[in-house]
């Protein structure tokens, strides 16, 4: 068994022990790569320490640990009212980074409190010299607007305001149901306008089709006309042609033709007349010359 002397002694090196750990485990601070310790020695600061291993002295150091990743914040919905004193509803979100971690321990008590009213004041600033449409159609100058304004007080505080974007603009009822009815209006203009241009490229398609319609029959008769004209002029040509040939074949053939072949021809012809069913007379070429004498003998006799 342990004597009491042992006992005590073991409670010392107990005792010990704890108090070096406590103390090691006061002293030593890992420090992560995103962030810093500013450490304050008998309340004067000796700057920022880390990434990685820290030592600081117990009950004499005090460190304030500081982010440096980029931070995002709300800032609630807020009632501001335009130029034209109509009354909306704002809210957005603001990212901001710190840059300078002894400065945004030392600048300024609560940083996020401090940013939130001025983001809020500086929004109701920037949005009562704007015209009420300039707010709903001009977001993107109001997110530069609030960045600059707000990055003009924040650097000073170690703290750079790196995005500011409205996520809602809420205008009043009555111009909410003012903007429906242009928003309807708009839609209806452009679906007449859409109609519109629509039946007038369609008047125009159909115009050019029956113009290239009508040239291309026009076209097409002129070449039918060309070619029948081409045709019967071929025709006639053959038909002449064979005219030609057929009399230079006659007066051939006639050539060998003597006088009692003609007469034979010639009787032949005038029983053929005389076989119809009517009336004929028929007065010989001898007796037309006969008559022809006669004639020319009573005009001599007369004068």
């Amino acid at each position: 068994m342990f004597g009491e002397g042992q006992v005590l002694v073991y409670c010392l090196i107990g005792i010990v022990v704890i108090l070096v750990v406590i103390f090691l485990a006061a002293a030593i601070k890992i420090v992560p790569e995103y962030r810093r310790v500013v450490v304050f020695r008998l309340g004067r600061c000796i700057g920022a320490k880390g990434p990685g291993l820290v030592l600081l002295i117990p009950f004499i150091d005090r460190p304030v640990t500081v982010d440096l990743r980029e931070q995002v914040r709300e800032i609630p919905a807020q009632t501001s009212i335009t130029q034209d004193n109509a009354p909306i509803s704002i809210d957005f979100l603001w990212y901001y980074k710190v840059f300078d971690p002894v400065q945004s321990v030392l600048q300024v008590q609560n940083f996020e409190l401090a940013a939130q009213g001025i983001a809020t004041t500086t929004l109701r600033s920037v949005i009562g010299g704007i015209m009420l449409d300039g707010v709903l159609s001009e977001r993107e100058k109001i997110n530069t607007s609030l960045r600059a304004r707000l990055d003009e007080v924040t650097e000073r505080w170690g703290v750079k305001v790196t995005n500011v974007e409205i996520r809602e603009i809420v205008p009043p009822r009555d111009v909410q149901e003012s903007m429906n009815r242009q928003l309807t209006a708009e839609r209806t203009r452009r679906a007449v306008v859409t109609e519109s241009t629509g039946t007038r490229e369609a008047a125009i398609n159909v115009a050019q089709g029956e113009k290239q319609s009508n040239i291309l029959k026009a076209e097409g008769e002129k070449q039918a006309a060309i070619l029948r004209a081409e045709g019967n002029r071929q025709a006639q040509i053959l038909q002449a042609e064979g005219y030609q040939q057929a009399l230079k074949a006659i007066f051939a053939a006639a050539k060998d033709i003597d006088q009692k072949t003609m007469t034979l021809q010639y009787f032949e012809t005038l029983k053929n007349m005389a076989q119809g069913a009517s009336t004929k007379y028929i007065f010989p070429m001898e007796f037309t010359s006969l008559l022809g004498d006669f004639v020319k003998k009573s005009e001599t006799k007369e004068k």
